[in-house]
């Protein structure tokens, strides 16, 4: 059987693990980064009209500090907003995309500058959601909630797939999950063994994250979703070859 790194941190890799298997792939979880919540703050959520959610964790940190589940919330992406539902939250919109798009969207449904909007977000964000808002009249009241903590090293088990030429593809859902690998590939002495891999990132900053590795190829989902990643992951399966790669 086709086997695939999943590099993304838990929970979530679970559902790409998943995905997988329907297609008859087995997943090596090894995450790159650690979630970790933190203490949760007195969130004062009196004057705040709206939450803004840039990522699945960001509203699993929230939902862990607050029992508010009624303000209008926004979604950066469908999958956030899947997370948002699962939740609890009443009302919940998605933009589909990224900091951008997610923008566009409060911008549209939102009055400024009334009241604040509040990003429940990570140490690290991506993208420029308070500037872009800023520029229509809103205040966006940051609060961080949690962290993405790199490992410091890989597994010997995957150094020792890598190595072998086992693993002929590899999954990257975000720009810092793809430097992390790509350091400690360098740092592991493994980089040129990725030659043998096909890796299908979600977006073209994820690409970039990745230089540095000797790639079979680099393949781009065509939306920054879940979705556009499984179905680039069909396109690869489906070249020639590929289905008899790194079979154990």
């Amino acid at each position: 059987m086709i086997r695939a790194l999943v590099t993304r941190p838990l929970p979530d890799a679970g559902r790409t693990a998943d995905a997988l298997a329907a297609r008859g792939v087995t997943a090596l979880v090894e995450p790159m980064l650690r979630i970790e919540f933190l203490p949760p703050p007195a969130l004062d959520l009196g004057d705040v009209q709206a939450l803004l959610f840039t990522s699945a964790n960001g509203v699993r940190a929230f939902a862990a500090a607050s029992p508010e589940r009624g303000l209008p919330a926004f979604a950066a992406g469908d999958a956030t907003a899947r997370e948002a539902r699962a939740a609890g939250f009443l009302r919940i919109e998605s933009a589909a995309g990224g900091a951008r798009e997610l923008a566009g969207l409060v911008a549209a449904r939102c009055a400024p500058p009334a009241r604040p909007l509040l990003h429940a977000s990570g140490e690290a964000v991506a993208g420029n959601l308070a500037g872009s808002l800023a520029e229509a009249g809103f205040v966006v009241r940051r609060e961080v909630l949690y962290r993405a903590l790199a490992v410091e090293a890989f597994s010997p088990a995957l150094v020792r797939e890598l190595a072998a030429a086992r693993l002929p593809l590899a999954l990257f859902f975000s720009p810092r999950t793809a430097a992390v690998f790509a350091k400690l590939a360098r740092r592991s002495g493994v980089e040129e063994s990725c030659c043998s891999v096909h890796a299908c990132v979600l977006s073209e900053a994820v690409g970039r994250a990745l230089e540095g590795v000797a790639w079979r190829e680099v393949r781009v989902a065509g939306r920054p979703d879940h979705e556009a990643m499984m179905a680039e992951v069909d396109r690869i399966l489906e070249t020639p070859g590929v289905a008899g790669e790194g079979r154990q």
